[in-house]
């Protein structure tokens, strides 16, 4: 899907032309990703490092680790590479974008110093505090003893989280005390290894949660879509956190009040604040928000597309998404404007049975063809292998089925539908994803 002529036109009066681009990371929002990025009639070669099974057939998979950041440097210049695409959070927090830039190679994705708001969450709590953006009350501690003396003047429901990066994994919504004291416990033993060393501990905010993505090239904040994660690994909301079992866009509970009111008393008093600081922020900013009476709170930043909400929203995004990539690295995201299909896309994790806990590798997946044919529906692939024609499980989230449609009901219904097509005995999925909008549904 191209853009509309006039903002082509745009894009290449800027100097826009062909590109190769290289994608970094492997799992199901790379896949959308790469997708998207090999639609543009820009793009001349796509390569991913490293990829995956559904990765291959859109680009070329090369064996470089993510985060083996001379090892990148290296491919970029061998191959001419114009642009980088970072997918996942580690090499970001490390400073990949910073190495690339000095090496004269444009990548997209924020400085080792602004990921700093994905990587400490301390560090987003401050730059709310001393910028009055609406976020929960917290404290932030390096011993066990001070956290349980706060926790004791608080009492629960509390908020247990990590202080640095544990692959979307770092949080404990506690409902009791003890349920509180074993989190802490468990990250003062090293559960989250370094992450865990320091903690924050927040208030616990009531409302509805939302994802909110917003484009960022220093200066100029562009929204794209909102959407709505399921965190919990069951059915109703049960059972332990994971990265994400399934998404859907657009969240009805982001009204365009509520976005409009996040874009200024959240994202711009952000931007404003890095900048100040020397720091400007580029790439995608993903705005974890909980919706409450009071409209929206900030419950964290991440510096990167959200996975599994990446799928939908790619699975939404009319325009090329190549010239607003190449625009949020060179400031001149003012300069562009994105359409959105409408219709809501929804998203279906399949996961290795025992995920997030222990699981098996290497099971066999079959019927993927014949899921895909399934009318409205994309399968973007994230813990997979290929192994001569058979596609194998490599990883605990290893399927997104995704569907568009009418309704969010008549996208969950072909999601659903191209899962049961699927024959792969040693994975499961939960059952209701997007079960808050078709509530809002049936009662509208």
């Amino acid at each position: 899907m191209g853009l509309p002529g006039a903002l082509n036109r745009l894009s290449f009066h800027h100097g826009v032309s062909a590109v190769k681009v290289l994608l970094l990371g492997s799992g199901g929002r790379e896949h959308a990703l790469a997708w998207k990025i090999a639609a543009s009639p820009l793009v001349t070669k796509l390569w991913c490092a490293p990829g995956n099974a559904g990765i291959a057939a859109t680009a070329e998979c090369v064996a470089l680790d993510p985060c083996d950041i001379a090892a990148v440097i290296a491919f970029c210049q061998a191959n001419a590479v114009a642009l980088v695409v970072v997918g996942p959070e580690a090499p970001l927090v490390i400073g990949i974008v910073d190495a690339l830039n000095a090496a004269g190679i444009k990548a997209f994705g924020p400085s080792r110093e602004a990921a700093q708001l994905e990587g400490s969450k301390s560090f987003t709590k401050a730059i709310c505090r001393d910028h009055n953006i609406p976020t929960a009350a917290y404290g932030h501690f390096r011993d066990l003893a001070a956290a349980k003396t706060y926790l004791q003047q608080h009492g629960a429901p509390i908020v247990i989280k990590a202080d640095g990066l544990a692959a979307g994994k770092g949080v404990v919504v506690a409902m009791t005390m003890a349920e509180a004291e074993a989190a802490l416990d468990m990250m003062f033993e090293g559960g989250f290894g370094a992450a865990g060393a320091e903690v924050v501990i927040e208030e616990f905010l009531s409302g509805e949660e939302a994802s909110f993505f917003v484009l960022c090239d220093g200066e100029h904040a562009l929204p794209l879509a909102a959407a709505q994660d399921h965190k919990r690994v069951f059915d109703g909301d049960q059972g332990p956190n994971t990265g994400g079992m399934g998404a859907y866009s657009p969240a009805p509970v982001m009204s365009d009040a509520v976005c409009a009111q996040a874009m200024d008393e959240i994202i711009k008093p952000t931007l404003r604040a890095m900048a100040a600081r020397g720091t400007p922020y580029k790439g995608v900013l993903f705005a974890g928000l909980m919706i409450t009476d009071n409209g929206p709170k900030l419950i964290e930043y991440n510096c990167r597309f959200g996975d599994p909400e990446c799928q939908v929203l790619m699975r939404r995004l009319q325009s090329d998404l190549v010239p607003a990539l190449l625009a949020a690295c060179d400031g001149r995201l003012d300069q562009i404007a994105l359409s959105w299909d409408p219709q809501p896309a929804l998203t279906v994790v399949m996961a290795a049975k025992g995920y997030p806990g222990d699981y098996a590798k290497g099971t066999r997946i079959e019927g993927l063809a014949d899921a895909a044919a399934t009318p409205g529906v994309e399968i973007f692939h994230a813990g997979t292998k290929a192994d001569g024609e058979a596609i194998l499980a490599n990883g605990g989230r290893v399927l997104n089925v995704t569907a568009s449609g009418a309704t969010v009901a008549e996208a969950q219904r072909r999601a659903y539908q191209a899962v049961d097509r699927l024959r792969w005995p040693d994975g499961f999925c939960r059952r209701d994803i997007g079960w808050r909008a078709i509530e809002r549904e049936k009662q509208a």
